[in-house]
């Protein structure tokens, strides 16, 4: 009998083990190695397992799957950092999955600490002539410190949750979610600051400059009910020369709730330069600036049917919203969901010329789609 409990026990032990690791840290990199047990059918970064960028793959040796992902690049691979703006201390991390068989997944958190100022800054927070009473009747002391956030970034279609394996056509309705975790919410708030996409390669186009959104057609700014929880609704869109966009962002980090950003269309457009727009005002309440990235992929995939049926469930039955601009003014255009499907290729095919044709100037994303949409109405009215 206690034979049969012991190896229910050893089982049990194995099914919950860790796969070993260890962590090295650089002024320029965070190096992870990961033992490899044959049961292992895959190892990578969370949320980057179909990422083209070799730099984000581990390195196979022997039994070993090793990470070396840059600290002075921190979007590359997603590295998350956390600055503590009170002692400078800069946190990298990031999480690498292992899947295994029958036995689902492991996820594994990296992190690494660099430097900071340690030197504590007295503040005067009493008004002038207060004074203390001699005698002090403290009946209890409660110390506690509040613990670092963690944030999460995810873009959801019709409700789900959409990952890089998956594709997005052009011009689907989508939400992008900020939130902290579940024990960092009740205590800090969120703005975000800043935002860019790019192809991953070179092109990168400023969505959110100073708290606002450069193009609220394209992007919205973000919204919150408690603080804790940001969201905005945009549309897909896609770079000629790639099928991913990877979204790069800065994030404020405050005590309870950030102060928020007046935003107004009429001052953030097309054609606006960004002198024009005032500097962000600063938030005393703000102890942490964290940078966060994230991907999808938007291509045109699947045959006419199946794409139709997959927009009529985003989109509903009403007509899709389009943009058009004259170089003056930006209007909203409807247009049949079926004729929009017929002419998807001519579409593309006119975005890659425009955006070909235009090497020579300053590349704007959100404008040229729109230029390739007024193409396209141009060449079905001729």
């Amino acid at each position: 009998m206690r034979r049969h409990i012991w190896i229910l026990c050893a089982l049990f032990s194995s099914s919950i083990a860790k796969v070993q690791h260890k962590v090295k840290c650089y002024d320029d990199s965070m190096v992870a190695e990961l033992r490899r047990t044959d049961d292992v059918s895959a190892i990578y970064l969370e949320g980057f397992k179909y990422f083209p960028d070799p730099a984000c793959k581990p390195v196979l040796v022997e039994h070993k799957a090793v990470f070396k992902l840059s600290l002075d690049d921190v979007f590359q691979c997603g590295v998350t950092r956390i600055v503590n703006k009170a002692t400078d201390v800069k946190t990298f991390y990031h999480r690498i999955v292992i899947e295994k068989d029958n036995e689902g997944k492991e996820l594994i958190q990296i992190k690494c600490t660099q430097g900071g100022n340690h030197t504590l800054v007295k503040r005067n927070v009493l008004p002038a002539g207060f004074q203390e009473p001699i005698e002090l009747d403290i009946t209890q002391t409660v110390t506690k410190e509040a613990p670092q956030p963690k944030l999460q970034v995810g873009v959801r279609q019709a409700g789900e949750l959409v990952s890089g394996e998956l594709n997005v056509n052009p011009g689907t309705p989508l939400q992008m979610e900020i939130f902290l975790d579940k024990e960092s919410a009740p205590i800090y708030g969120l703005l975000v600051s800043y935002m860019e996409v790019s192809d991953t390669k070179k092109q990168e186009e400023t969505i959110i400059f100073n708290g606002c959104s450069v193009d609220p057609y394209l992007f919205e700014n973000f919204n919150t009910v408690d603080g804790d929880f940001l969201a905005a609704k945009f549309r897909a869109f896609k770079f000629p020369d790639s099928t991913y966009v990877q979204f790069k962002g800065t994030v404020n980090v405050c005590l309870d709730k950030c102060r928020g950003v007046e935003c107004s269309n009429g001052q953030v457009g097309f054609g606006r330069k960004r002198r024009a727009i005032p500097m962000m005002p600063a938030d005393p309440n703000k102890v942490f600036e964290v940078s966060i990235s994230s991907y999808i992929k938007v291509d045109y995939k699947g045959d006419r049917d199946s794409i139709l049926e997959k927009v009529k469930l985003d989109f509903g039955s009403q007509p899709v919203q389009l943009l058009e601009t004259n170089g003056t003014t930006v209007r909203e255009v409807q247009e049949d969901m079926s004729e929009r499907l017929d002419r998807e290729a001519i579409r593309e095919e006119l975005l890659y010329t425009v955006v070909q044709s235009a090497n020579h100037a300053i590349s704007i994303l959100p404008s040229t789609f729109i230029i390739a949409l007024l193409c396209v109405s141009a060449w079905l009215s001729s």
